[in-house]
């Protein structure tokens, strides 16, 4: 690639490809350099730092997964909601691990406000409806999902459910009827 052909939009783009092939840790400035054919300098005219790297892969990421989400969640209520928005979640993390990575990164609060983060506990109360929860409990129940699915879906990538005799696609399956199960039948405070 030529030097021409470098912009912040293209280095994210390709620090995001990177991030799923080798890792999102080991995205460096020097490794998207030697993909684009220049040297580490060159790119610091489109980029900050590292972080700055690393940050609008994050934000990147969070947006093509609440995308997704946003798709699964279109029309549907309920245990139907829970599973679409909770399979887009998972189905990113299999197909884009590097990209997923990022979106576990802390972003600064103005960066949070203007990014898609906001989107993902948007949409989780959105499926909450369904199941009529008031606050305080919307809140737990938001985190109970997050953590659920971002267990799930960890446990899964690190190869956690290799040496088990059921299949992770069952257990997933059954987590979901266990997480509505529980939605439906929110315990009094």
């Amino acid at each position: 690639m030529t030097r021409a052909g470098v912009t912040a939009e293209r280095l994210t783009q390709a620090a995001a490809d990177l991030a799923d092939e080798v890792g999102f840790e080991n995205v460096t400035v020097s490794a998207l350099a030697r993909g684009f054919g220049v040297k580490d300098a060159s790119l610091y005219s489109h980029i900050k730092n590292a972080q700055d790297l690393r940050v609008r892969v994050a934000v990147l990421a969070l947006a093509e997964l609440a995308d997704r989400g946003a798709a699964a969640l279109a029309g549907r209520a309920g245990k139907d909601a829970l599973a679409g928005f909770a399979n887009a979640y998972r189905d990113y993390a299999k197909e884009h691990p590097g990209r997923y990575a990022a979106t576990r990164i802390e972003l600064d609060p103005e960066t949070a406000a203007t990014s898609a983060a906001g989107r993902h506990a948007e949409m989780t109360r959105a499926i909450l409806r369904g199941y009529e929860l008031a606050e305080p409990d919307q809140t737990d129940a938001v985190r109970l999902l997050h953590s659920t699915f971002h267990g799930y879906v960890s446990l899964e990538a690190a190869g956690g459910f290799h040496h088990h005799p059921r299949d992770a696609d069952v257990s997933w399956s059954r987590a979901l009827d266990a997480l509505d199960a529980v939605l439906r039948n929110w315990p009094p405070a």
